[in-house]
């Protein structure tokens, strides 16, 4: 099969669109014939080699943590999956992923699929909308008639937050450049401030019940974030550690995002319910793979970008 590969660690020219071997089904996994992954920046972070700690990878290694695609073959045991069944999982970080024509996975991960949008695009949905879900309900604990402030809507984990929270009846407020301002505004953010020209201490005139911080920011900039929050409230953040402030009752929850088969099932749903939207805003075929890291490392891409196995 074809795959894209990393033999050692560095930047996007360590990418390479080779042959691999196509991986078997141990006990309890299924094959999948991969219809799409998506680029997520914790990818280039452990192909940089920032995360070896945390992630402890062997080379080479395939990259690529979300998958939409078809089971292809059943380990020994599974019962729960039927060959042709298509599905959608957030696969470990460690493992070989889904940027190849194949890839395993447990299939307790799997969820089924989504049959409102294309197969591909529900690549875009695993690690993004469960990150947003967690962060909002879970960790953040957002109700009905809250006030939230998005920190870096305009990502791919952005849009799906601006969703649910609207859909839960949060007021919401979202920070987002002028290219991702239409977008963000179209998935339900209430106020829209423009951090290339303000912050948000700036532009906002009463408190939030919570922040969710979403983009790398100086400890100053989370510190101004912290006070926003009114007494009781909650910062959460996928990024930049955040200290909270203990006199107020303020928490703040470093977001580790788990896998949840029941819980990404759910968010299928919600798509086929035509209450929150799939949004792609670019396909590239594996072979372009390290094109997709070069233009994350420069700060260009919006929401969510696939890669798809190349025809």
């Amino acid at each position: 099969m074809k795959a894209i590969r990393y033999h050692a660690y560095g930047d996007s020219s360590v990418l390479r669109y080779e042959d691999a071997e196509r991986p078997e089904p141990a006990e309890g996994e299924v094959l999948v014939e991969v219809a799409a992954t998506s680029f997520n920046p914790v990818d280039a972070g452990i192909r940089a080699g920032y995360l070896q700690q945390v992630f402890p990878i062997s080379l080479p290694h395939i990259p690529g943590i979300d998958v939409a695609g078809t089971v292809a073959a059943l380990g020994a045991g599974v019962t729960r999956w039927t060959v042709g069944e298509q599905v959608i999982g957030f696969l470990p970080m460690v493992p070989d992923g889904a940027a190849a024509e194949f890839v395993t996975a447990s299939a307790e991960i799997l969820a089924p699929a989504p049959t409102a949008v294309p197969l591909m695009h529900a690549a875009a949905l695993p690690a993004a909308a469960q990150t947003a879900w967690q962060a909002l309900f879970e960790h953040a604990e957002l109700q009905s008639g809250q006030r939230v402030l998005i920190n870096g809507a305009g990502g791919g984990v952005g849009g799906y937050t601006v969703q649910l929270a609207k859909r839960a009846g949060a007021f919401v407020i979202a920070t987002a450049s002028p290219r991702s301002a239409d977008a963000v505004r179209a998935q339900g953010a209430d106020q829209i401030i423009d951090y290339t020209t303000t912050t948000p201490a700036e532009a906002l005139t009463e408190p939030v019940d919570a922040v969710l911080n979403l983009v790398s920011a100086s400890e100053s900039e989370i510190l101004a974030l912290t006070g926003l929050i009114r007494d009781g409230g909650a910062i959460v953040t996928t990024a930049t550690p955040a200290a909270g402030d203990a006199d107020r009752g303020v928490r703040a929850v470093g977001m580790q995002l788990r896998t949840d088969a029941e819980q990404l099932g759910n968010l299928a749903k919600l798509v086929d319910a035509g209450e929150i939207r799939v949004e792609i805003s670019a396909s590239y075929p594996l072979s372009q793979a390290a094109s997709v890291h070069e233009l994350s490392a420069a700060g260009q891409i919006r929401g969510k970008v696939l890669l798809t196995p190349d025809a």
